[in-house]
């Protein structure tokens, strides 16, 4: 039982061992229960919100929860599990000691200037912006088509493509030996982009 276990959270970050318990289901067997503190940067915004909103709907097993803003939206109180919330104002002190997983989702400058002080601790900074997307040593994850290589991350951090991009290449992937090459998207909002499908780059 040990070694299995031990192949299951052998991927977590250091900090994660601790909030990892076993419990007995109904079946009085024993269960690996990893439960984590989380942290959303940029909750206040659309993104920030659906957030909160999925981790509420998929039951994400959260020990903690720690939210974090802009001046302008620090203080300000959120209700999630019928618990409320204050936000903190983002700085670079030691906020995120404690936290396993960080959702960043406050713009590519917020992120580019935060990103130290996040993962310093061994945090895991997931980043909605484009501010790390083109890094050779930041995964760019879609996790239905790529999610083993969340596991590799030398800087602590994970990336994700534009929406655009992520709903296209769900579709894609499972067809892109066959026939894909090159495909020419345009969408409204933003320039031209590309899709390399020979060697799984994007140019934005």
């Amino acid at each position: 039982m040990c070694c299995k276990v031990a192949k299951k959270i052998s991927h977590l970050p250091t900090n994660q061992y601790k909030r990892c318990n076993f419990v007995a289901n109904n079946n009085k067997q024993n269960n690996l229960q990893i439960v984590m503190n989380i942290a959303i940067v940029g909750v206040s915004g659309a993104v920030g919100q659906e957030f909160l909103r999925i981790l509420d709907q998929r039951n994400f097993p959260i020990d903690n929860l720690v939210l974090f803003g802009s001046s302008r939206s620090a203080g300000s109180k959120y209700t999630f599990r019928n618990k409320e919330y204050e936000v903190k104002l983002l700085q670079h002190n030691d906020d995120f000691k404690d936290i396993d997983i960080a959702f960043v989702s406050a713009g590519g400058g917020t992120s580019l200037e935060y990103a130290e002080t996040i993962t310093k601790h061994g945090a895991v900074m997931i980043d909605n912006s484009s501010a790390f997307r083109m890094d050779k040593d930041v995964p760019l994850v879609v996790p239905e088509c790529n999610a083993k290589d969340a596991l590799t991350r030398p800087k602590g951090i994970i990336a994700n493509p534009n929406c655009t991009t992520i709903m296209m290449v769900v579709a894609l992937q499972p067809i892109e030996e066959l026939w894909c090459q090159v495909i020419k998207v345009r969408v409204e909002q933003e320039p031209l982009r590309w899709l390399n499908c020979n060697n799984n780059t994007a140019i934005w």
